[in-house]
């Protein structure tokens, strides 16, 4: 695994699960990071780093964010309108 990759371009990543300690929170300020600066499909490309990391490190805190962002976002709810007004 190289540093700064396709997948990684700048390696945040790959660096994250080599820091012994690191936090859940710590692992989601470096993944907003490096998902801002992806091009191209995210989901496919945390697929693949999930495939690259996740198998060895199962319970790693970069882990479980990965996987969240896997997830699909919640729908977004209506906010406003008739009801919201003031009578």
């Amino acid at each position: 695994m190289s540093k700064g990759d396709a997948l990684d371009p700048r390696g945040l990543i790959h660096e994250s699960y080599r820091m012994e300690g690191i936090t859940e929170g710590e692992c989601r300020s470096i993944f907003l990071d490096w998902a801002l600066a992806v091009e191209g499909d995210v989901t496919t490309t945390i697929d693949a780093l999930l495939e690259r990391h996740g198998q060895a490190h199962p319970d790693h805190p970069m882990t479980g964010v990965l996987r969240e962002g896997r997830a699909p976002a919640a729908k977004p709810r209506r906010r406003g309108g008739w009801r919201s007004r003031d009578r």
